[in-house]
Order: structure tokens, then C-alpha cells, then sequence
């Protein structure tokens, strides 16, 4: 962007207060701002406003300690409600509830969660663009609490059933609203590093879950099984969360009672250059046909579904893998930690290279080697007791995985402008998402331990498809940002503008934080127009 020669005729922290409305008359409707984005209301309430990289990094601090640690305790808890399965495997589910080790009952209850967050995303895109997100989450999180809690008096296949579709249902929604609260409120170069902290808390998963299952599985009680106990001490820790997240996760910035009026001013200024907007809560079917017609859309679903097919079948089948290489059942829990280790250095680590770099695709084709190599281990080692080494270490090489798909999810989230077809294409991708996840533990059986032989040719053919489909990204956004750059020069402006939403917090105004008005880029930030109808929006690859 063209740096601004003129001085700014005020700074952010030092507005007039009789200049700033307050937010209850920011959201009061009128004509000329129905269909903008809400942040244009609070906007308009004042001149274009600088904000200095001090206020930058104030902004920023306090919204992590407000807004990450609800993230990173949320998605921690959904992450061991979700994996309290693959543990309970271990201390005798299978035989307890009476499944068919021969059939392919346990795989299904591994699917049926998926399946049902695949069901619910349609509703979840309309929920997420019109209910206040804050408390949309807290009662998300308080109803999987409770069926986590009914998962424990369920002692059939059939009932397992219900209650783990229903476990699907509910937490259909934690993810797509954690992708839109980081776009809601983070600037897009912040935006990968705080997708992978609440991210990597799968591993902090198996690493604290593999614990906590331990200590669990050593309770002895004459009335409940060691899973019951899993069950139960894990749905009673979600429900006392959710009471912390729906009163104190905002809704966005605009209604963010941690901000004063001046800095939800520039907490929203801040994200001008996203060119995405905040949060409109109108639901626009214009949005929606581009988000299907977009061939964006398509290929990062077609990553998604390609990385969640491995991750079901491994988040499934993971411990009987390890079982099978000769471990105990509390040895095998134990064995299971360096694996979320390695998940969480993948996937803090590609976060970092991605955002130091300013590109996704190079990383992304960098994490899919590991896995490759470690499904090769993997398939041609024998299962001799002198071989456990090797075999462990294929095993925490497939473990890179979960470092792929945040970056996806901040690939895709940070090239689509409009808040429906944010919302709209997040869901799209949590369908891939949800497909990979169903089909992944229908790859693995019981019976075929200890090679599982179908399933790792399955996932090794997954990861080098895609590695192509990262290709064939990178070249169709390099191609979509050489049109804007022509559509620009076509209505005056400049070709060639810096990306500001890139720039670190601690970066000052001296690059440019506000834009030239003679070429006015940045305008229409606030208008919630997608990414393609928008030709100041810069994609990143």
C-alpha cells in the first residue's frame, strides 16, 4: 500500500469521546447501513482513524487474554470428549458393550460422530452468521457436557449410537465459530498462529488425556467401568466450562464489554485491510451461490477431506495401532504421548513458518512428507518384538498431520471475503472434514491387527493427493490476484499494493495504515462484499 504523506488530523487513543457513539447506538439500524457489515456502523461514528503499532500491540494483548483462553480450554475439552472413545477402546468397551470385534461396530462409533457433524453444517453456517456467537458457543458446549455424562449409561452398541451422534451434533458448531471468532477479531497476519494454539491442543490432548486416562483407568469401582468413569468425569469438566463461556466470551468487537468505546474503535480499524469485514448477522444468498461456484472452495475441501480421512481413521484407531506392535493397555496410553508431542511442534512450528514466510502452500507440502514416510515405516516393518523402536517411530512421523489442517482452515479463511460466504465455505470444508472423518475408521478393523494394511495404503495414496491439490491452490490464487491487480489499474488505482493486513502488531502507521484516499483502497473493507466482487482484497498463497 502506498504510504500516506498527509498527517492523520487525530489518533485512535486520543478521539473525542462526544465523537464516539456508544455501542447501543451503533446497532440501531439505518437505511444506508442494512446489508454492511456491523463493524461499518461503529466505523462511521468517526473519521478514519490511525492506528499506531502501540496501540496495535495493546489492542492485541488484551484480546488474547480474553478471547485465547477460552479457545484453548474449549477446543482441549472437545478434543478428549471426542477421543474418550480410542481410550476406552483400551480398558474394555468393546467387551462391555458387547461389540462384534469381528464386525465393523467400534469403527462406526467412531464415524457416527462425524457423520452428524456433517449433517448439521448447513444449519450451523445460518446459526453462526445470525445468533451472537458468544452465547451460541457457551450453549453448545453445556449440551455435549451433558450427553458426554448420558455416554456413560450407555451399555449397548445401540445406545452408544445415539449418544455419540448426538455428542456429533452438538459440537458440530466449536469449530467453525472458533475459525469465524479468530477472522472476527484478528488481523489476517495473526490470524494462523492463533488457529494453531487452539489447534494444538490435540496434542496437549494425548499428551493430559493419555494422564488423565491412566489415573482414571486405575479406579476400581464395584457399580461403573473405568470408560464410565472417563465418560462422566470429562462431560461433568465441560458443563462447568460452558458456564465460563457463555458469560464471558464476547460477541465481537463491537459488544466487547473488555473494550472501552475508543478501543473497539480501533480493535475494528485494525481489521480494515483485511478486507473481510467482522460480522454482518444478514444472511445473503449472493454469498452462498459464490461460495459453491468459487473453485476455491472446492479444493480446499477436497485437502480437508483428504487430511481427515488419516486423522478419523488414526484418532480411532490410534492406541489399538500402538497395542498391536506388542504394549499393554497402559503401556499403549503411555506410548501414545509423544504422538500429540510431535502434533503440537507440527503444528505450532508450520503456523510460525507459515507466518514468518507469509505463504501457506510451501508449508503445507512440507508437513505432508513426514506422514508419508511414517506410513511406509509403518507398512513395510514386520511386527517383531525388536522392532517396536521403528514401528513407535513411523507411527509419531504420521503425527505431523494435525499441523495441515489449521493452515487450511487460515488458507481458506484468509482469501474469503463476506461473512456468509465466510461462513458458508467454512462449513463446506467442515463437510470434507466430516466425510474424511467417517470414512477414516471404516479404512481400519480390529480384525486386521496388527498390520492394518488396507487402511495405511489408503492414507499414504490421501497425503500425495493431496500435495497436488496444494499445487493447483497456489497457482489458481496466483492467477485470481493477477485479475484484481488489472481490475485495479482498470479503475485508476494502483496494480501493485502492499498487503497491511500482514504486517506484524508492533509494525507502525510509517508503512501505511492508512491508505491514499485518492486511490481508496480500503473503503469498502466494511461493505461485506466477498473476496472476488471486492478488487482491493489480495489473496495470500
Amino acid at each position: 500500500m502506498a504510504k500516506d504523506n498527509a498527517k492523520p488530523t487525530t489518533a485512535a487513543h486520543e478521539l473525542d469521546k462526544n465523537e464516539i457513539h456508544t455501542i447501543e447506538d451503533v446497532q440501531k439500524p439505518t437505511a444506508a447501513s442494512k446489508g454492511k457489515d456491523k463493524a461499518a456502523e461503529l466505523i462511521s461514528s468517526s473519521a478514519r482513524i490511525v492506528v499506531t503499532g502501540e496501540d496495535n500491540s495493546r489492542i492485541l494483548r488484551k484480546i488474547d487474554l480474553v478471547i485465547l483462553p477460552i479457545l484453548l480450554s474449549v477446543y482441549f475439552l472437545q478434543s478428549l470428549d471426542k477421543t474418550t472413545l480410542s481410550y476406552a477402546s483400551v480398558f474394555g468397551i468393546i467387551e462391555d458393550a458387547n461389540l462384534d470385534p469381528d464386525s465393523d461396530q467400534y469403527s462406526w462409533l467412531g464415524s457416527i460422530v462425524y457423520f452428524s457433524q456433517l449433517v448439521m453444517q448447513p444449519l450451523v453456517a445460518v446459526l453462526l452468521v445470525k445468533l451472537k456467537i458468544g452465547k451460541f458457543m457457551g450453549g453448545m458446549v453445556f449440551f455435549w457436557g451433558v450427553i458426554l455424562c448420558g455416554m456413560a449409561g450407555a451399555k449397548s452398541f445401540a445406545g452408544l449410537m445415539a449418544t455419540r451422534f448426538l455428542l456429533g451434533a452438538f459440537e458440530a458448531a466449536v469449530a467453525p465459530a472458533f475459525i469465524a471468532v479468530v477472522q472476527m477479531w484478528y488481523k489476517r497476519s495473526e490470524q494462523t498462529n492463533r488457529n494453531a494454539f487452539w489447534y494444538s491442543t490435540l496434542g496437549l490432548v494425548n499428551i493430559f488425556g493419555s494422564l488423565l486416562t491412566y489415573g482414571l483407568g486405575h479406579i476400581n469401582s464395584p457399580t461403573l467401568h473405568s470408560y464410565q468413569i472417563i465418560f462422566l468425569f470429562c462431560g461433568l469438566l465441560t458443563i462447568v466450562l460452558s458456564v465460563f463461556v457463555f458469560i464471558y466470551m464476547p460477541d465481537s468487537p463491537m459488544e466487547a464489554k473488555f473494550l472501552e468505546e475508543d478501543e473497539k474503535l480501533i480493535a475494528v480499524e485494525r481489521l480494515r485491510m483485511n478486507q473481510m469485514g467482522v460480522a454482518s448477522r444478514v444472511w445473503k444468498w449472493d454469498h452462498v451461490f459464490e461460495a459453491f461456484l468459487d473453485p476455491k472452495t472446492w479444493l480446499w475441501f477436497g485437502m480437508l477431506t483428504a487430511v481427515s480421512i488419516p486423522s478419523g481413521g488414526i484418532t480411532t484407531f490410534g492406541p489399538l495401532i500402538i497395542q498391536s506392535f506388542g504394549f499393554g493397555k497402559f503401556a499403549t496410553i503411555l506410548f501414545n504421548m509423544p504422538f500429540g508431542a510431535v502434533q503440537i511442534i507440527a503444528t505450532l512450528g508450520g503456523a510460525w513458518l507459515a507466518t514468518h514466510f507469509k505463504k501457506k502452500s510451501p508449508v503445507l507440502l512440507l508437513l505432508c512428507i513426514p506422514p508419508i514416510i511414517g506410513i511406509i515405516i509403518l507398512m513395510a516393518v514386520g511386527r517383531e518384538k525388536d522392532k517396536k523402536g521403528v514401528l513407535l517411530l513411523g507411527y509419531y512421523l504420521t503425527s505431523f498431520y494435525p499441523g495441515i489442517s489449521p493452515l487450511i482452515y487460515s488458507w481458506s479463511g484468509q482469501n474469503t471475503g463476506g461473512d456468509t460466504k465466510r461462513k458458508v465455505t467454512t462449513s463446506i470444508l467442515f463437510v470434507g472434514a466430516s466425510a474424511g472423518n467417517i470414512i477414516g475408521p471404516q479404512l481400519f478393523k480390529p480384525a486386521e491387527k496388527p498390520y492394518y494394511r488396507r487402511g495405511l495404503i489408503g492414507n499414504l495414496a490421501l497425503f500425495i493427493a493431496l500435495a497436488v491439490m496444494i499445487v493447483l491452490a497456489m497457482c489458481w490464487i496466483k492467477f485470481l490476484n493477477r485479475k484484481h491487480a488489472a481490475q485495479r489499474q482498470r479503475l485508476g488505482k494502483s496494480a501493485k499494493i502492499v498487503d497491511l493486513s500482514m504486517q506484524a502488531a508492533q509494525e507502525s502507521t510509517e508503512e501505511g495504515a492508512v491508505n491514499e484516499s485518492e486511490e481508496g483502497v480500503g473503503d469498502r473493507a466494511f461493505d461485506d462484499m466477498t473476496d472476488l466482487k471486492n478488487e482491493d482484497f489480495i489473496y495470500l498463497y
